[in-house]
């Protein structure tokens, strides 16, 4: 496992959560990158690095996509509730 050289960034709410909850689930990003494309979502290592950093923006059919493959909220990504639980 690598560790991250960069702080994290303020670019969007959601990239510790998404890198939790998708640890919790024992994905690797390679796997969720498969995921996202399956979903539509053309997304890069590094885009989904950057993503989890903090360091690049996220757009509103991202989040959707990565709330629905990680079987989380949108709410919980948002940092808005705290279960990590659907709805």
């Amino acid at each position: 496992m690598r560790l991250r050289k960069q702080a994290l960034g303020t670019r969007n709410l959601i990239g510790t959560r998404v890198e939790e909850a998708r640890k919790k689930k024992g994905m690797k990003q390679k796997e969720l990158l498969a995921q996202l494309q399956v979903n539509g979502v053309d997304m890069n290592a590094s885009g989904l690095s950057k993503l989890e950093g903090q360091i690049r923006y996220v757009t509103d059919v991202e989040l959707v996509a990565l709330a629905d493959i990680l079987e989380v909220s949108v709410d919980y990504l948002l940092g808005r509730e705290t279960k990590d639980t659907k709805k």
